[in-house]
């Protein structure tokens, strides 16, 4: 019995450790939205964008499956919009992003 509640008690701090971790690059990569984003897009569960044709990121998912921004974001995201400025992610802030972005999906 003891060695059963060790194994429990060993698989909850696991798990907590990794929903801290997970907390932790929404967090980030809210932060990075907010710095570099937010200016065009709505980057929160609710609101408009600030500019009319800058999809929410809540909605992004309708447009694009989420994990395949990843590549978008190492490249370098372009779009037709010549205001858009080009982001080059390093893979730790990628990986912020999209836990961000995948957070707030409708």
């Amino acid at each position: 019995m003891p060695r059963r509640l060790a194994l429990l008690c060993l698989a909850l701090a696991l798990g907590s450790s990794a929903a801290m971790a997970q907390s932790g690059r929404v967090q980030r990569g809210q932060t990075f939205a907010q710095t570099n984003c937010s200016q065009c897009h709505a980057i929160g569960r609710v609101g408009d964008s600030p500019v009319p044709e800058a999809p929410p990121f809540r909605t992004l998912h309708t447009r694009y499956p989420i994990e395949h921004l990843a590549e978008a974001f190492a490249e370098g995201i372009t779009t037709g919009y010549p205001s858009m400025p080009q982001f080059q992610l390093d893979p730790a802030q990628i990986n912020d992003l999209l836990a961000y972005l995948n957070s707030i999906q409708g």
